[in-house]
């Protein structure tokens, strides 16, 4: 008396309703891969290249703000001049820009 009929719905569904709603979700996906993902991917291959191409004499800016000439280079780690006698030692992937030959005086 109080309580009205329920009645089911009908089996399967409207397969192009689905694919309809799942639509922006994939875009989504696809705008943020274009957006963020490949170009941070390729800034990744950009500094992993600087970096592989290190050599001594290059004039380089640190992560730290430093700058300053390679004096030594190593398999992880590189050796760099800050000032006349004073040189320390950093982590190749440390190096964020090197700058163009004759910048420091």
């Amino acid at each position: 008396m109080f309580i009205s009929n329920a009645y089911a719905q009908a089996a399967g569904g409207d397969t192009t309703s689905t694919l309809m709603s799942m639509l922006p979700l994939v875009l989504m996906f696809v705008v943020l891969y274009f957006v963020m993902i490949r170009p941070q991917m390729k800034r990744q291959k950009e500094h992993k290249a600087m970096v592989e191409a290190l050599a001594k004499g290059d004039e380089v800016v640190t992560a730290g703000g430093l700058l300053g000439k390679v004096a030594k280079v190593g398999e992880t780690y590189i050796g760099v001049e800050l000032a006349d006698g004073v040189e320390v030692q950093l982590q190749r992937t440390a190096v964020v820009q090197v700058l163009p030959k004759g910048t420091l005086k």
